[in-house]
Formats: C-alpha cells, structure tokens, sequence
C-alpha cells in the first residue's frame, strides 16, 4: 500500500534536501587542488553541526564519514581519508545526505 505524505511530510523533505544543496554547494567551493577528501568531510560535518541536522551517511552500516568523497576512476562511495588529496584536473564526485526530524534528504555532484 502506497503511504501519502502529508504537507508537513513534504515540507520537512524539502527542507532536508534544501540543507543538502546548500551544503554541496559550499562543498564546491572547496574542491581545489591540495585539499584532502578529509577536509572536505570536516567541513560537512561542521555544517551539519552549524544547521542542527545529522549527516545521514556517518555510521551508516559503518561508514566513518559523513560525505563520500570519490576522485577520479573510484567507485562511489569514496571513504575521505587524509591521504586523499585532490590534484589539477582530477574529476571528484561528492555524495552527501543529511536527516532532519525523521526525514532524509540525499544528493551528489561531480565537480572537474
């Protein structure tokens, strides 16, 4: 059976996916070269924190991030470590979702 959303529902979805957006679109601003994958999840993190929601990966079946961070040839998913370091011309696609009260929202951008 198919559950309707009600408009606080819907609301509530929209303003988790806004805070995604807004996070990713800062995110963007950041992906340079010298700049670790790791950074770029702290500051994520330090957003969430910012804006009162929970970043939606950390934890999740283990993960330890709360942004997946992939460069290049690497599958989605990309744990962001220290040692992963964006160069010149790298293609790094960044995936984040965040909860706010019960409701997820969840995007991911490629950024070359």
């Amino acid at each position: 059976m198919i559950e309707l959303k009600s408009k606080e529902d819907i609301e509530k979805l929209k303003i988790a996916n806004r805070h995604v957006a807004e996070i990713l679109h800062l995110l963007k601003e950041y992906v340079k070269p010298g700049v670790s994958a790791y950074e770029l999840d702290q500051i994520a993190y330090e957003e969430c924190k910012k804006r009162g929601v929970k970043p939606a990966f950390l934890g999740l079946y283990g993960f330890p991030a709360s942004l997946c961070v992939s460069i290049n040839e690497e599958v989605v998913h990309g744990i962001p470590r220290k040692d992963k370091i964006i160069k010149e011309g790298d293609v790094v696609s960044l995936d984040f979702g965040v909860e706010y009260e019960g409701w997820y929202g969840d995007a991911a951008i490629t950024v070359a």
